[in-house]
């Protein structure tokens, strides 16, 4: 055996052989690996709804797209930015749970959010939701500290704004619309002066509610006024029945009695006519109108009158005539029927 501890002890070729192959492998083996972390610190992939923003010691260098890149490593140094995801703030209220079927929420801390003055000095309860995109990663990276954090002040100081302008029922009902979109031109026009490099894509009031101190109130409130329209609507409905009514019998009456005004006009021109062209006969021949107008007269008037006795100028005495005239009147029909038969 050999001492190893001795000085004169000289190391095998075969053992130097060994030693001399161990430190070829780790010399391999430790290039081997730098050559695999210098790989993966200059590749890298962007996915397809992404953009990749490189700088180098901090400065901008170049925007890459989607797939496979090379960049430098412990140089360059990458942010992938989200430009084709729609993302979102919520106001408000918080999303809890998506993984089940019906998704959750909670106002929690977020209860303050909501909570806005309207223009007739009425408390609502406003939660909301703004839909954005990046369009700009540069200026999205580089323009604006926590775009996130800045754009979630600007979109509540926007909506506080536009709902302070209206009064409590136009958030509530009619006015809901005019808000949301008076609140996105207002946050994208404050998005592009600060150069933050986003797109509102949408702003979409979720729920609006008076609190639930005031919430009583305001539904008696409202069905209130519901019930007062619904009044207003029946009595609309009745005046329209009526009143149209009422005027059509008011012209009809008007146009009978333009009609019988025209008729009786017409009528005294007539006469008028009449009158005027008997005149004229009357003096071209007095004796014949005269006579002509008596024998009218007695055709008109006689036809109406009963039993009629007529005698001449001579005629001293009618009562004779008068007695007949009852006994015939006074004599059965029977027995005038026997008489005319027998006869």
């Amino acid at each position: 055996m050999y001492n190893n501890e001795d000085p004169g002890y000289e190391i095998p070729e075969t053992a130097r052989r060994i030693k001399d192959i161990i430190s070829r492998y780790l010399r391999i083996i430790v290039i081997g690996v730098f050559v695999l972390i210098l790989a993966f610190a200059s590749l890298f992939q962007i996915e397809p709804e992404e953009v990749g923003v490189i700088t180098r010691f901090g400065k901008y260098i170049r925007t890459v797209d989607p797939g496979l890149n090379l960049k430098i490593p412990f140089a360059e140094t990458l942010y992938k930015v989200p430009v084709e995801r729609q993302q979102k703030l919520e106001f408000g209220f918080r999303t809890t749970d998506t993984r089940s079927q019906k998704t959750s929420y909670s106002k929690g801390s977020a209860a303050e959010e909501s909570q806005m003055l309207t223009g007739d000095l009425n408390l609502a309860d406003v939660e909301w939701v703004v839909q954005y995109r990046i369009d700009n990663p540069y200026n999205y990276l580089f323009n604006v500290k926590n775009p996130e954090t800045t754009l979630r002040y600007m979109s509540e100081a926007a909506m506080r704004l536009v709902v302070g302008d209206r009064t409590v029922n136009e958030v509530l009902t009619v006015g809901r619309t005019e808000v949301a979109n008076e609140v996105l031109l207002l946050v994208q026009e404050l998005s592009n002066e600060y150069s933050m490099g986003l797109k509102i894509d949408q702003v979409v009031l979720q729920d609006v509610n008076p609190p639930d101190a005031v919430k009583a109130a305001f539904n008696a409130v409202n069905q209130a006024q519901q019930e007062r329209s619904t009044l207003i609507n029946e009595a609309e409905s009745e005046y329209n029945k009526v009143i149209p009514k009422a005027k059509g019998q008011a012209k009809e009456t008007i146009q009978k009695a333009e009609g019988y005004a025209a008729e009786r006009l017409n009528n005294a021109r007539g006469e008028v006519s009449r009158f005027n062209d008997l005149y004229k006969e009357y003096v071209k021949a007095p004796e014949v109108t005269k006579r002509r107008l008596y024998l009218e007269t007695m055709n008109r008037v006689l036809p109406k009158l009963g039993n009629k006795i007529i005698t001449d100028g001579k005629g001293n005495n009618v009562l004779p005539l008068l007695q007949m005239q009852m006994q015939n009147q006074s004599i059965p029909a029977s027995q005038t029927q026997d008489t005319q038969k027998q006869n």
